[in-house]
């Protein structure tokens, strides 16, 4: 356990005392304490008491010291003059005794505690150095040194560097700056901007180191130092321009750089492989691996340099390095087959197709020169039919016509450079037909051809065809029919089949006979694309003869639905329609009817005249519907038929009535607030004349004093009393029901009501007004 000890003063040193660490000593104890140096106090200075000591111990004596320094005295280690840390940092001292048994003895380590007795100095005292143009800011290019003798551990050596001034003042005052700890001299900001050795080639620099951590009572001292502002090599090395496919050995060196300042490190930095380029520690620079000017025709290079601990001295310089070409590839066409058509009358000379084959090599040099040739054909022919451009690769007819050729050739071209690399590609072509041939009818007349008059639509009549001697399937094979005259009502049409070229003469519309009994129709064949050679003469146009057979065709009437309209009450015997019917071959028509179950209606046999044969009644019956049958007069199997509907018109032949039994009905007296008769009426009439019926009371003033009528609908009212209290007895309410036409129709009613009942007894009587109908 360390303690804190007082130095123990003998009787006449009262007021001397330290403070000293030391641990309690015992028999082969070490102890330890520390005292400060340069003492001024008296003499002998008593440091400790060596406690612990045995009562029975003899002849204490201290050892290890040379220049008798130490000794003790009754238990107490004394010094007999001052301590310098400087000279001696601490003592090891040896203590020993006796006792009754034995001599032992311990060790005593005194260490001699600092004080700042020391000036910092500068280890040299004429200081130099010299700074490289192109330097960056804070990178040291130099260092100054203090030594102070004190405690290097302690504050008292805790040195601290500045720069007190610059001489010369130029380009800046402040081109410099010192590391306060380290003591590195740097440039600043300004100074690596405007260093500038034809401006000022060397300065001088004051500065100052300071102890105590540059406290401001700490001793201090100052020196000058001259820096020299030297040039620099460093700088882009020339551009490089290398062959691709070096044969080697590898590595080649291509360039060197060097930083003529202080200890560098050198890198390479760029878009390049990894290793493709490296730098020696004397930076040289060397190409590892052949370059392939097709993959990167230059590179970038920037060489950076920093100092072994990483940090970059200067900015980069930059090596350009330029990759020449070598014949190493042959040319190559961008795709392997190419398709063109050329048209079957071409004329020699025609371009058809361009090839262009790219060769990779640099495009400044012949090595990017290409021949091109035709070196096959298939189908093979016995004369030259294609040939290509040697230097541009243009394809074109050599042959006077493609008429007669094959349909397609396939072409193989080669491409080659100057050195004799090659590739080839195949050019297929294909020999586009064109309408050089107008399509033909085998004979200038068809038919004529027959065709009865009731045939349906949709019936072929015949099929013809124009033969073309194009090339099957082309729009030059390809016909166009047309009717050129003989059917301008449009009768018939045109279907043709795109596989075989074939025409069919369709019916398109009804034949009448009696109408129309022959055509005579002139067909034409084109190609839906224009002639390039020939014309369309006689042979391209046939006529077609066609002859309608007549057929006994039955009658026809003019609507398919007649609608009629009679009013109820007409006298019988009038025409009500007629009938509108022909028959195609002028026969007679006879006319009958059937649905008519009554017998209301009739028609004439020959005349169509439909007649009522007695008066209607809308109420009975608002809408009649029959069938009547057209017949023709020589096939009775022949017929047509059309529905005819009647409709009743209304007239207001009816009255409205009071419809429903009152009898057991009743009203009270006095009046009950909400008490009526509900009354009804109806009337058979349409709603034209019977929609809404009016309910009046007479036109009594005694009436319409004691009654009262309140319309509910458009066919029932309330009746009700008009007065509080009436006596009970039978009354006659006389009213009038008139319907909405104009003139109205109306009914006159007396209404009969009235008997008084009264209940026998009770605080609940009440009088009943009966009613009663009669």
């Amino acid at each position: 356990m360390n303690t804190v000890l007082q130095l123990l003063p003998r009787q006449h040193f009262v007021s001397q005392w330290a403070v000293l660490y030391t641990s309690a000593p015992c028999a082969g104890t070490n102890v330890k304490i520390g005292v400060p140096e340069n003492y001024d106090g008296i003499f002998p200075w008593y440091l400790t008491k060596l406690q612990s000591l045995p009562s029975n111990y003899s002849d204490l004596v201290v050892t290890g010291d040379d220049e008798g320094i130490f000794g003790v005295d009754a238990q107490f280690l004394y010094a007999l003059k001052p301590l310098d840390r400087e000279k001696q940092p601490s003592y090891s001292l040896q203590v020993s005794f006796r006792t009754s048994v034995h001599r032992q003895s311990f060790n005593v380590e005194v260490c001699v505690i600092d004080k700042n007795d020391n000036v910092p100095t500068f280890i040299e005292e004429s200081m130099r150095g010299s700074v490289q143009l192109g330097l960056l800011k804070g990178i040291p290019f130099m260092q100054v040194e203090a030594l102070d003798r004190d405690d290097r551990n302690s504050p008292h050596a805790d040195l601290r560097f500045s720069l007190m001034e610059q001489t010369p003042r130029i380009p800046s005052s402040q081109m410099f700056s010192i590391h306060a700890i380290s003591g590195e001299v740097s440039l600043t900001e300004e100074g690596a901007s405007t260093l500038d050795p034809e401006m000022c080639g060397r300065y001088k620099l004051s500065v100052m180191v300071k102890d105590m951590a540059g406290r401001a009572d700490a001793f201090f001292s100052t020196g000058i130092v001259t820096v020299e502002v030297t040039g620099n090599t460093w700088a882009s090395p020339d551009p490089v321009r290398l062959q691709e496919n070096l044969p080697g050995p590898y590595p080649i060196p291509i360039s060197q750089v060097k930083w003529s300042g202080s200890q560098a490190e050198y890198g390479l930095e760029g878009e390049f492989p990894e290793m493709l380029f490296t730098i020696s520690r004397e930076g040289v620079i060397y190409l590892n691996a052949p370059l392939d000017r097709e993959t990167q025709d230059q590179f970038h290079i920037s060489i950076v340099v920093e100092r072994p601990d990483g940090r970059e001295i200067a900015k980069p310089v930059e090596l350009r390095v330029m990759v020449g070409d070598a014949n190493d590839n042959r040319p190559t066409f961008p795709q392997a087959q190419y398709h063109t058509v050329v048209k079957e009358l071409a004329a020699r000379g025609t371009e058809i197709l361009t090839v262009q084959a790219a060769d990779n090599d640099d495009p400044k040099t012949d090595n990017v020169r290409i021949f091109y040739r035709l070196v096959g054909q298939i189908p093979e022919s016995p004369r030259a039919l294609f040939r290509v451009d040697r230097d541009s690769g243009v394809i074109s007819v050599q042959a006077d016509s493609m008429e007669g050729t094959a349909p397609q050739y396939t072409l193989t071209i080669t491409a080659e450079d100057a050195k004799g690399l090659n590739s080839s590609c195949t050019v297929v072509v294909t020999v586009q037909d064109e309408n050089n041939n107008p399509p033909v009818f085998s004979q200038h007349e068809y038919g004529p051809f027959h065709i009865p008059e009731d045939a349906l639509v949709g019936t072929t009549v015949t099929a013809v065809l124009a033969r073309d001697a194009d090339v099957r399937g082309g729009d030059s094979w390809q016909v166009d029919y047309r009717l050129e005259s003989g059917d301008e009502e449009d009768v018939f049409s045109l279907v043709t089949d795109k596989q075989t070229n074939e025409v069919s003469l369709v019916l398109s519309k009804v034949l009448d006979f009696e109408r129309e009994s022959e055509y005579i129709l002139v067909l034409s064949a084109q190609n839906p694309v224009a002639l390039v050679r020939g014309r369309y003469g006689p042979a391209s146009t046939a006529t077609v003869s066609i002859y309608v057979d007549d057929v006994n065709e039955g009658p026809i009437l003019s609507q398919s639905h007649y609608e009629v309209t009679v009013r109820e009450g007409e006298e019988p015997g009038r025409v009500i329609a007629t009938i509108r019917g022909y028959d195609p071959d002028s026969h007679p028509i006879r006319y009958s009817l059937q649905g008519d179950t009554k017998k209301y209606f009739s028609i004439g046999k020959y005349s169509g005249e439909l007649k009522t044969v007695q008066a209607l009644d809308r109420e009975e019956n608002s809408t009649y519907t029959m069938e009547v049958i057209a017949v023709d007069g020589r096939n009775s199997s022949l017929s047509a038929s059309t529905l005819v509907t009647v409709h009743i018109l209304d007239v207001n032949d009816n009255s409205p009535v009071l419809v429903g039994d009152y009898s057991w009905k009743y009203l009270c007296t006095p009046r009950l607030e909400d008490q009526a008769l509900v009354l009804a009426s109806r009337d058979s009439d349409g709603p034209q004349h019977g929609g809404r019926l009016n309910f009046s009371l007479r036109s009594d003033v005694t009436v319409r004093r004691t009654w009262k009528l309140t319309p509910i609908n458009d066919t029932h009212t309330n009746l009700s009393l008009n007065i509080p209290y009436l006596p009970p007895d039978v009354y006659i309410v006389p009213f009038t029901i008139s319907d909405s036409s104009s003139p109205p129709r109306s009914t006159f009613i007396h209404l009969p009501a009235g008997k008084l009942t009264e209940p026998e007894t009770g605080p609940h009587r009440h009088r009943y007004f009966h009613n009663t109908i009669t």
